[in-house]
């Protein structure tokens, strides 16, 4: 029984590194929308944070380029800035996406 123990544990702190490492990975990842295409891409553009305020962001990066009216039950809005989209639900950023022109 004991072996079956290590062997558990030795999958499940190898699992754990595993994903961890996954995640690690995707922090240093951007969202990129060309059309109705979206990918993904490595990146160290700055950019909101999930769960940003707005008066954050704007505190952060600056008044947008343009602001979209909320749309929606809950509201969604979007600010454009230069390089970067980003989502709002409420005054709460949901997601960043970056411009594929950038």
């Amino acid at each position: 029984m004991t072996g079956t123990k290590n062997l558990a544990v030795t999958l499940a702190i190898g699992l754990g590194t595993a994903l961890a490492a996954m995640f690690a990975g995707a922090a240093q990842a951007e969202t990129v929308a060309n059309g109705d295409q979206v990918m993904v891409r490595e990146s160290d553009l700055p950019r909101p944070g999930r769960g940003m305020t707005m008066h954050a962001v704007e505190a952060k990066f600056g008044a947008p380029a343009a602001r979209h009216e909320a749309v929606g039950e809950p509201p969604i809005s979007r600010w454009d800035y230069p390089g970067f989209r980003v989502f709002f639900e409420r005054d709460r950023v949901i997601h960043a996406v970056v411009d594929p022109a950038s």
